[in-house]
């Protein structure tokens, strides 16, 4: 995963840089979360790394899929992605230019998972707190996964806080396994 992140971050800066001198940073959010979709459905990934379609033919595919819902700085990003033989990182891209453009808003998306349903006054307690923590503004997502037995993980971008008790039981016994 960390180099699907690393090639695909110089493609999503420059959409993100071309995107924000146009002032189409929304317009870019809806085609690259289109592109990715679409190449994340398991047919069209046949597709799309078929050996005997050329890099114009792939992109086409991809961009007669998604019909008129692209614009044409979009369809050349296509293009040069096909060329490359990078069509697989739109999903990443998408995801870095999210990224881009929540740091550019001062914002940052926020995983709370936790063992048991948290309530509205716990929820913002802990927004407050990652408010003042990450000094921006937080937009929480709270899931419930009961494996975790007690506890949250916390995922703000790179920011992973494990205070779960499964994840306390597996330091202690890697602690005593040395």
């Amino acid at each position: 995963m960390a180099e699907l992140t690393t090639l695909a971050r110089p493609y999503a800066k420059a959409v993100f840089a071309a995107a924000k001198e146009n002032n189409a940073l929304d317009a870019w959010s809806a085609d690259l979360e289109t592109l990715a979709a679409f190449v994340a459905d398991a047919e069209l990934q046949k597709v799309l790394v078929h050996p005997s379609l050329s890099a114009a033919q792939q992109a086409n595919a991809l961009t007669d899929v998604c019909g008129d819902q692209l614009n044409d700085a979009a369809k050349n990003l296509v293009a040069v992605l096909a060329e490359n033989k990078r069509l697989a990182l739109l999903p990443e891209i998408s995801v870095l230019f999210a990224e881009l453009k929540a740091q550019m808003n001062n914002t940052v998306d926020v995983v709370v998972t936790s063992a048991q349903e948290m309530t509205d006054a716990q929820q913002e307690k802990l927004a407050q707190a990652l408010k003042a923590k990450l000094q921006c503004e937080v937009r929480m997502t709270a899931n419930v996964d009961e494996a975790l037995i007690g506890g949250a993980i916390i995922r703000a971008g790179d920011l992973v806080i494990d205070g779960s008790l499964t994840g306390k039981l597996s330091k202690l016994a890697e602690a005593m396994k040395s």
